[in-house]
């Protein structure tokens, strides 16, 4: 199955979009103004030591103070024991006080409320290799499954490194069809890299940028393009140019496959990326059968339902269901991967009796699942029904990254009716004649509200007019939204 990567750059913005048969299976936007943190490297400064929490805050520089767990912090877990044995971890106020200047790595962006999340055991990925320059080991990555290829890409990688490197490295699955000379130029790339940094915390002040990660274009370049990957288009030549200069450095087997697109039609047009885009901003997903999902993200979770809605196709009931929940499984893989939800999910199939039924919607969940690139985790079926799961949330979703609240509802998803707050009104007109003393009293609000005054309620209006023997005056303001209004005491 052949994957298409396009890349959109507009001004401040880069997007990527992979396709694969003709459908959206990820999008990645990057802004200028708003570029992720994860894997960049700081020089951070210790604001607040919590031993109750065994945690950290820690000034790098950003608007919220970033956050350092006690488990990531290298010198902690790698604290050795009586006989060699790796005791219990260190407790941080015996590792870190406040004021105290340290590298740290994000490994977590800022997420809603939450400041980034940092560590002290620093990683530099490379082309082929991961340098763990803390670290002594070299490990290889799980998708190389041949014990006898994993050792022999062991043995390739020691016998290239300096005598007198002390770090670790990861091999990446793009070593597996490496050269010597390959990785010897990645080896040379992240030891230079690191020294930059070590220069770098030992001469600028605290809260300073040591190391940014690269950009999106760039990361599609190095993490991205597999055997599969049939095209790479660009629709900017500047950026295409810039491409082809790091391809020709650290990707060179990208080089034919990387394209500048040309085309009258917008890049993103041609493949139906904007649409998908608009549709991966609703709550609710079409299947091709007729059934639809209801996708609902929340600060805490993801929350996602399946019915059957018009699907009628199956030879009985049981039969329609497990069809309906079987084409749900491929179709909630994708959206996962669309929207980039992560965190705790919860999947309510609809309800199979069949355990058979039930067990097969559950392994096409989980081999469309085997795709995503992030980290994932499924559980059966629940007592009552639902699928756990989690996905490793390392940025934020495609919804926060392109929406806000709405000012109208603040994020609710609903308004008051008109009528209610019409009745809020007329109570606090209530309440201000008990405290002041008016000549008039002026409702300012929008026009739904105010016609619903002068139609339906306009007896209860003159009734309380009458109570607080003040004068009430209407006035449509057409900026208010239907919550929106003010009581004036003229």
């Amino acid at each position: 199955m052949n994957e298409d990567i396009l890349i959109n750059i507009t001004p401040q913005e880069t997007r990527v979009a992979l396709v694969l048969q003709g459908a959206v299976q990820e999008l990645h936007i990057e802004r200028t103004l708003t570029r992720g943190l994860a894997g960049n490297i700081y020089l951070g400064k210790v604001v607040r030591v919590l031993p109750g929490m065994q945690s950290a805050f820690i000034d790098i520089g950003l608007e919220r103070a970033a956050f350092l767990h006690v488990a990531d912090i290298w010198e902690a877990r790698n604290h050795e024991g009586p006989n060699g044995a790796l005791a219990a971890p260190t407790p941080i106020e015996k590792l870190l006080f406040d004021g105290q200047v340290l590298t740290v790595q994000v490994i977590k962006d800022p997420i809603g409320t939450k400041g980034a999340r940092l560590s002290t055991q620093i990683s530099i990925a490379g082309r082929m290799l991961v340098y763990l320059p803390q670290d002594h080991h070299i490990g290889i990555s799980q998708k190389i499954e041949k014990e006898a290829e994993r050792e022999q890409l062991r043995t390739r990688l020691t016998n290239l490194l300096p005598k007198e490197e002390r770090g670790g490295y990861i091999v990446r699955t793009q070593a597996e069809e490496a050269l010597d000379a390959d990785l010897a130029a990645d080896v040379d790339y992240l030891r230079k890299t690191w020294a930059a940094i070590v220069q770098g915390a030992r001469t600028r002040p605290p809260t300073s940028l040591l190391y940014q990660d690269l950009n999106l274009a760039q990361r599609v370049l190095r993490d991205f393009v597999h055997d599969e990957t049939a095209t790479i288009q660009v629709d900017s030549r500047e950026n295409y140019n810039m491409l082809v200069d790091f391809a020709q450095v650290y990707t060179p087997s990208v080089l034919a496959r990387l394209t500048h697109y040309t085309g009258e039609r917008p890049l993103f047009d041609l493949y139906g990326v904007e649409e998908e885009i608009l549709r991966a901003l609703g709550r609710r997903v079409d299947l091709k059968s007729g059934g639809y999902l209801i996708v609902d993200q929340t600060e805490a979770m993801t929350t996602i339902d399946v019915n059957t809605g018009g699907y009628v196709g199956g030879r009985n009931f049981a039969d329609t269901i497990f069809k309906t929940n079987l084409e749900a499984a491929h179709a909630i893989a994708r959206q996962l991967r669309l929207r980039n939800l992560g965190g705790i999910i919860i999947l309510d199939f609809i309800d199979m009796e069949n355990n058979e039924h039930r067990n097969a919607v559950l392994a096409e969940l989980k081999k469309t699942l085997a795709r995503d690139r992030t980290k994932v985790s499924v559980s059966g079926f629940s007592a009552l029904g639902l699928v756990e799961m989690t996905r490793k949330r390392t940025r934020e979703s495609l919804a926060h990254i392109l929406c806000e609240p709405c000012p109208a509802c603040g994020g609710k998803g609903q308004v008051k009716t008109s009528r209610t707050i019409c009745y809020e009104i007329l109570r606090e007109l209530l309440r201000e004649a008990k405290q002041f003393n008016p000549r008039e009293f002026r409702i300012v609000a929008s026009q739904e509200v105010i016609d619903l005054f002068l139609e339906e309620e306009s007896q209860h209006l003159a009734m309380l007019g009458d109570f607080i023997g003040k004068r009430i005056s209407l006035q449509v303001e057409k900026g208010y939204h239907q919550e929106q209004y003010d009581v004036i005491l003229m």
